[in-house]
């Protein structure tokens, strides 16, 4: 007697959709069909076929883009072990909804992310992607994806041409799916900043979500009704230095606003950006300018709350010393 078939297994004739069809050899003896009974149904011409070790589609014909990613999950998965895998790379893109990653279908490779310490290697349509530390997975049509930032990283680190990476990363933060400093973030960690190809895009990317942002700040003034301030402008001493240039700024109350759109500089002993930003605003302060820093992703999160310090910002401005004043260029 075979003591890893059940005695009453379950019939395999109400497996209809896609996950179903996608069974591991555990799964198939849960269901009383043995490795050799397996293997017989995937001969040529039979009704299964194995499309990776230990995993059986249980039909004929192409598997389906939806088979293909249960498949590379169940592989990557360790039998009895909470789901640990997840599907990264430009299937995860694609599943997030970039119009710039290529179809699922055209796809040879599923990249999977698994936890470093995963004793298991690439075969057939999967291609693992071991990680120290990986991310908490989002659910994408019942599956379990990596965050675009990560997926953008890992995407990346096997793209030469340039064209697409800037693709991938502009339509990032063009339909608001990640701040540009997770981008950042994700590529420094792979070290894919030293090349030139990637510096580029990266140009590309910050730009377009400081121009994001600059919107966000505009629709903000105006959906509060705050007064309006004059934008992107310079600050300079009447006959005297460069101050420095700011978002927006209100002259009658002295207050200013810088969007923090900086690249983080993980590893660095110093950021030169943060130092200089330090300098000019304590310089503002100085002369009696409130500056008043918001990040693009506070501009995206707690539009409500950057609204109300702005606004008391500018009705605490009668109680303050008079500011110094200052010739507004500009920029």
């Amino acid at each position: 007697m075979n003591h890893n078939t059940p005695l009453s297994p379950r019939p395999l004739s109400h497996l209809s959709d896609a996950r179903s069809r996608v069974l591991t050899t555990a799964q198939l003896r849960e269901h009383g069909v043995p490795a050799a009974k397996a293997a017989e149904q995937c001969r040529p011409g039979g009704p299964w076929q194995q499309v990776l070790p230990g995993v059986y589609v249980l039909h004929p014909g192409p598997p389906t883009s939806e088979e293909r990613l249960h498949a590379v999950l169940l592989y990557a998965d360790r039998p009895g072990v909470p789901r640990e895998a997840m599907i990264t790379g430009l299937a995860a893109l694609a599943l997030h909804g970039f119009a710039s990653a290529p179809p699922l279908p055209s796809l040879d490779r599923i990249d999977v992310l698994v936890p470093r310490t995963r004793r298991l290697r690439s075969a057939g349509c999967a291609r693992l992607i071991r990680t120290l530390t990986p991310p908490r997975p989002e659910e994408v049509t019942g599956l379990p994806v990596a965050p675009v930032a990560r997926a953008l990283a890992d995407s990346v680190a096997r793209l030469s041409d340039a064209v697409s990476v800037r693709r991938l990363l502009t339509e990032a933060v063009r339909n608001g799916h990640c701040e540009p400093s997770a981008v950042v973030r994700e590529l420094t960690r792979a070290r894919l900043l030293s090349r030139p190809h990637v510096v580029g895009a990266v140009d590309s990317l910050l730009a377009e979500g400081r121009a994001r942002a600059e919107g966000r700040l505009y629709r903000l003034v105006r959906a509060y009704d705050l007064p309006e301030p004059v934008w992107n402008v310079d600050l300079r001493l009447p006959g005297g230095p460069h101050l420095g240039g700011v978002d927006a700024y209100w002259p009658e109350q002295a207050v200013a606003v810088e969007l923090d759109t900086r690249a983080p500089r993980h590893g660095a002993a110093a950021d030169p950006e943060w130092d200089e930003y330090t300098r000019k605003r304590e310089h503002l302060e100085r002369l009696g300018i409130t500056v008043v820093r918001i990040t693009p992703k506070k501009l995206r999160e707690t539009h409500d709350q950057q609204a109300t310090v702005l606004r008391t910002a500018l009705m605490a401005a009668p109680e303050r010393d008079p500011a110094a004043y200052v010739v507004v260029l500009p920029r």
